[in-house]
């Protein structure tokens, strides 16, 4: 209805009214790190994401919002890129700094409908995780297994979130992780042929690979939904 649209509307601009500050930069890796903000009560829908980047800087970037949709802060994980000119600028911040943050957008969401009894299954690379732990902390009775795909193990962001028995780590330079190679390796090796929906994110040339496989081994189009990630 048109007042229900403009009420919630009007929710996320007073919250953007409020200045977002700096909580914690907390690193991961010498290159990956997670910015915690304040939220000011920003609602968002896990998968979606925002526009982030210093206060009154014209250098913005999209980010998957990471934490859960009940938590009390807001939190993006984020890959430090030797030319970025965001990234290196938000790993420089301090608690209390000031950032410029635009309202959650995105489809890359899960049909609430079918939460409570289908499979899903989770594919991503790099700091592509980064929705799929905004989608498991704001759903925890979720069924669902994740395969991660990175180069060295120690590059995990936070795999203590998630159940160890539901979290694949596929490794391509070094065999500590749970699977030596990459999950597009793994999906040919370990074929994934029962669940109802598959999610990927990532790199451009994973993403199709993989859906390349999956469809071999029966999904429809319908049943898989992308999005890439830089």
């Amino acid at each position: 209805m048109p007042r229900e649209r403009k009420g919630k509307s009007e929710k996320i601009s007073s919250t953007l009214e409020m200045p977002f500050q700096v909580i914690e930069v907390k690193d991961l890796t010498d290159s990956a790190y997670i910015v915690s903000i304040t939220r000011n009560a920003m609602p968002f829908t896990a998968g979606q994401h925002i526009l982030l980047g210093e206060a009154g800087s014209t250098q913005m970037r999209e980010y998957s919002v990471y934490s859960g949709e009940t938590d009390e802060h807001l939190e993006v994980l984020v890959r430090e890129v030797e030319d970025g000119l965001v990234s290196r600028r938000l790993k420089r911040l301090k608690p209390g700094d000031t950032l410029q943050v635009e309202p959650p957008v995105g489809f890359f969401t899960l049909p609430l409908a079918r939460l409570p009894h289908d499979r899903f299954l989770f594919i991503a690379s790099g700091t592509g995780i980064a929705p799929f732990h905004s989608f498991i902390r704001s759903n925890p009775d979720l069924d669902y297994t994740l395969l991660h795909g990175v180069r060295k193990a120690d590059e995990d962001f936070g795999a203590d979130d998630y159940n160890h028995r539901r979290y694949i780590q596929c490794t391509s330079r070094d065999r500590n992780g749970r699977f030596y190679g990459r999950v597009t390796d793994y999906l040919k090796k370990y074929p994934q042929p029962d669940f109802a929906m598959v999610y990927l994110c990532g790199n451009y040339d994973m993403i199709l690979e993989a859906m390349d496989i999956l469809r071999t081994q029966g999904y429809r189009e319908e049943q898989m939904v992308a999005e890439v990630y830089f």
